[in-house]
């Protein structure tokens, strides 16, 4: 993790956990210093013995207790390893909100801002769903949910309905129902 990472997620909406390996003796102190400005936002978790899925245990441990504790949260696990795949798309079924990226910078509410123009919040919205291929939510509440979370703080309401409207008028989407069908590639 880099310093200058840190300063992305300094919105109050983040926390961030940040897993040790059992024999690392050191931090940088950049990185420390960077974590130390979130507070009690941020915490150092010791993964308790080395072997070969101990990290990805530790995670699947605090998501499934963060999950409990926060089940409007959305969770972003940040490695490059797609071993966490598996479990992301068990949390999805879940109905729990959660993703891998392999950088923090690949987050969509990091990418944007809210004060950002309605023609860069729908290019933001086009590319997480063209992202999404087949994962892509599927009911207009769920659609409507997951946009307003893209940005932080989350978009209102009527301007989410705006946005949505505007992408339902290009062609992105049309709505059978309560469903929702695409005209995107998968």
């Amino acid at each position: 993790m880099q310093p200058e990472i840190v300063a992305a997620l300094q919105d109050e909406r983040f926390k961030v956990l940040m897993f040790i390996g059992p024999n690392q003796s050191r931090i940088d102190i950049n990185v420390a210093t960077a974590l130390q400005a979130l507070g009690t936002r941020a915490e150092y978790i010791r993964v308790s013995a080395p072997g070969r899925n101990a990290l990805d245990f530790h995670i699947a441990y605090y998501l499934g207790r963060l999950a409990v504790s926060e089940p409007e949260a959305y969770f972003h696990v940040i490695a490059v390893d797609k071993g966490y795949d598996p479990l992301i798309e068990h949390l999805k079924g879940k109905g729990i909100h959660a993703t891998r990226c392999a950088n923090v910078s690949d987050i969509p509410v990091v990418q944007s801002a809210r004060s950002a123009p309605a023609d860069d919040k729908l290019s933001l919205i086009l590319a997480y769903l063209v992202k999404r291929g087949a994962q892509r939510p599927a009911s207009t509440k769920t659609l409507s949910t997951s946009i307003a979370a893209l940005f932080q703080p989350k978009l209102d309401e009527p301007e989410v309905q705006s946005l949505l409207a505007e992408l339902q008028r290009n062609g992105v989407f049309v709505v059978n129902g309560s469903k929702v069908v695409y005209s995107l590639p998968d």
